[in-house]
C-alpha cells in the first residue's frame, strides 16, 4: 500500500472513531463497558490484523504450511498482548501447498485463461500440452465405461458451461421480456440434459474427477460459477495423478464452445504444488483465567481455516480477526473476568466442523461448565441477527445483555426467540447437539425475509468460497463493531450471576435435537 493510502485510511478511521465516540450512549454506569467501547473504538487493531492475516499470511487451507503458520502468528499475537495461550492437536490431515497455476490456450489460438487448481489438486510434470474433450453423452454406465478410454492423455471438461456470464439481475435489467423467457428456457433445458448425462455415468459428481483421474486423463476441468461478475467457487478434489483445474465460467464455455464446434482445442497447463504427507491440524486457544468460577467458561469462537481460491477474508478471516481482537480488549479492559474467557480458532470448519467437533469430544470436562458459546462466522456486519437456537431461557439473557450495550449496536440485533437447533453450517452446532448454549451472530435481515445467509453484501455469490474472498472486501467499520460487541457479549456472560440455563423448547411434531457427529480426524478416514 502507497503511504498516502495508507495515511488516509489511516485518517478514515479515526475521524469515524471520534464520531462514533461522541455519538454512543451508554444505557449503564458499567465501566467495563466503557473501557471495552473506549478500547475497541479507539485503538482498534483489526486493520492491521486483517492485512496481515489476509495479505501476507494468506488463505488458511487445512493441512497446509500457511495455516500451520497462522496459528504461530496467533500465538505470537496473543503473547505481544500478554494473554496465555497454546495450540492443541487433533488430527491429521493431507498437507499440500499450492504452487503456481498456469493455463493457456495455445490452438485454435492463443489465450492465457482465468483459472487455478483446486485445493489439494496433483502437479503437472511441468507444462502438459493435450487435446481437450467433453465428457461424454452416453446412455448409461456401460456406455460410459466404454467411452472412459478416449480421456486418457485429454482435458475432460466435466460442467455444464453457461450461455452467459451475465448474473442474472443484469439480464433481468435490461435485457428484453422475449430474450428473458428465451434464456431462461434455454437455461432450465441445458440444467436438465447436464444432469441426465451425469446420471448416466453411472459415477457420483463429487468422484466424477476421480474417475477420469484413474482412467489416464491429462487434467479435469470444471467450473462452478457462483453467478455473479468474475467470482467462481473454489474447493478441493481427491484427485491423485491428473490435476482438477477450475476456470472462470468465459474461460470455460470458451473452451466448451471450441470443442463441441470440433475446432481443435489444446491447452498447456503448468500446475505446480506439493504434497507434504499427513500433516497435524490444530486448533489454537487464547485465555483470559476467571478470578472467582475459574472452571466455569464463556467461548468466543469462528474458523481460522478456509478455502484457498482468494485470500478467506469474509470466510472466515473476519470472525477469527474478530475474536483476536476481542480477547485484546479484553485483556486491556477486562483483565480479570469473574469466569473464565476462552478465545477459539478453529481449525478444519470447511471439512466437516472438525476442529470444533473434536474439542467437543475430547473436553467434556469443559462443557459441562461451559457458560455460553458466541460464534463468528458471518462476514461482514454489523450484527442484526442472532437465533436463541432452541434455549428456551436464552432470548431473556440476551435482552439483559443487549439492555447494557450502547444502542448504536444493540438496536440493531434482533433475536429470534426460541428458534430451532441448528445441526450444522457452523462450528456453534457442534456444541448445540451437546445441549451446550451456543450462538452464531447473523448479518441478514433475518430467517423470514431472505436466506439466512445473505446479507447486502451479496456474499453468498460474491465472496463464500470464491476466487474474490480477498482483503478489500471487508468493511472495518463493521468488523471493528463486531470485536467490540463481540467482547461485550462476552464480558457480560462471564459477570453473569448465574449460569446460562439450558433448558429447551418442546419441539415440533416430526423434529429433534440434533445428534452429535464425531469428528473426522484425518484425511484417510474421510
Amino acid at each position: 500500500m502507497k503511504p498516502l493510502v495508507r495515511l488516509s485510511l489511516a485518517c478514515s478511521l479515526a475521524l469515524l472513531s471520534t464520531q462514533a465516540v461522541s455519538a454512543q450512549s451508554f444505557p449503564s454506569d458499567d465501566p467495563v463497558i466503557r473501557a471495552i467501547w473506549e478500547e475497541g473504538v479507539e485503538r482498534s487493531q483489526v486493520y492491521e490484523l486483517g492485512q496481515v492475516m489476509m495479505d501476507s499470511i494468506g488463505p488458511r487451507l487445512t493441512g497446509s504450511p500457511a495455516m500451520a503458520g497462522a496459528n504461530d502468528w496467533a500465538l505470537a499475537k496473543y503473547a505481544e498482548w500478554g494473554i496465555e495461550a497454546y495450540k492443541e492437536q487433533y488430527g491429521t490431515w493431507r498437507g499440500w501447498e499450492r504452487g503456481i497455476t498456469h493455463i493457456d490456450l495455445v490452438s485454435p489460438r492463443v489465450r492465457s485463461l482465468e483459472g487455478m487448481a483446486a485445493a489439494w489438486s496433483p502437479a503437472t510434470d511441468g507444462p502438459v500440452e493435450a487435446e481437450i474433450v467433453i465428457l461424454a453423452d452416453a446412455g448409461g454406465p456401460d456406455a460410459f465405461q466404454a467411452w472412459l478410454p478416449e480421456a486418457q492423455d485429454k482435458f475432460v471438461l466435466i460442467s455444464r458451461p453457461e450461455a452467459s456470464c451475465r448474473p442474472r439481475e443484469n439480464l433481468e435489467q435490461f435485457s428484453r421480456p422475449e430474450t428473458r423467457a428465451r434464456m431462461t428456457e434455454e437455461r432450465e433445458r441445458a440444467v436438465a440434459a447436464w444432469r441426465e448425462r451425469e446420471e448416466n455415468t453411472g459415477i457420483g459428481r463429487r468422484v466424477l474427477p476421480e474417475a477420469l483421474d484413474a482412467a489416464g486423463a491429462a487434467g479435469v476441468i470444471r467450473s462452478q460459477w457462483s453467478e455473479g461478475w468474475g467470482v467462481n467457487k473454489i474447493f478441493g478434489t481427491g484427485n491423485e495423478r491428473a490435476p482438477l483445474l477450475d476456470l472462470s465460467c468465459e474461460a470455460y464455455g470458451l473452451l466448451y464452445r471450441l470443442a463441441e464446434n470440433g475446432q481443435g482445442p489444446v491447452l498447456r497447463v503448468d500446475a505446480r504444488a506439493r504434497f507434504l504427507g499427513e500433516a497435524p491440524v490444530f486448533n489454537a486457544f487464547a485465555v483470559i483465567p476467571g478470578s472467582a468460577e475459574p472452571e466455569e467458561y464463556v467461548i468466543l469462537g469462528g474458523h481460522y481455516d478456509s478455502w484457498d481460491g482468494s485470500d478467506g477474508a469474509l470466510d472466515n478471516g473476519t470472525g477469527a480477526v474478530a475474536i483476536m481482537e476481542a480477547m485484546r480488549i479484553l485483556k486491556h479492559a477486562a483483565p480479570n473476568p469473574r469466569r473464565t474467557i476462552i478465545g477459539a480458532l478453529w481449525n478444519g470448519e470447511e471439512q466437516g466442523l472438525n476442529g470444533s467437533r473434536a474439542f467437543v469430544e475430547d473436553h467434556p470436562e469443559i462443557l459441562e461448565r461451559t457458560h455460553t458459546v458466541f460464534n463468528i462466522d458471518h462476514g461482514n456486519g454489523p450484527v442484526t441477527f442472532i437465533p436463541m437456537q432452541g434455549f428456551a431461557a436464552a432470548g431473556g439473557r440476551f435482552g439483559d445483555w443487549l439492555a447494557q450495550i450502547p444502542s448504536e449496536l444493540a438496536d440493531l440485533v434482533t433475536l429470534e426467540i426460541p428458534g430451532m437447533p441448528e445441526s450444522g453450517g457452523t462450528d456453534h452446532a457442534s456444541f448445540l447437539c451437546a445441549g451446550v448454549p451456543a450462538f452464531s451472530f447473523h448479518v441478514g435481515p433475518g430467517r423470514s425475509a431472505m436466506n439466512i445467509a445473505d446479507n447486502r453484501w451479496d456474499t453468498s455469490t460474491y465472496t463464500w468460497h470464491t476466487n474474490r474472498d480477498s482483503f478489500d472486501k471487508i468493511i472495518y467499520e463493521d468488523l471493528r463493531d463486531d470485536a467490540v460487541m463481540t467482547a461485550m457479549f462476552a464480558y457480560l456472560a462471564s459477570e453473569d450471576p448465574e449460569p446460562m440455563p439450558r433448558d429447551r423448547r418442546a419441539m415440533p411434531d416430526g423434529s429433534a435435537w440434533p445428534e452429535c457427529r464425531p469428528p473426522t480426524r484425518s484425511s484417510g478416514s474421510r
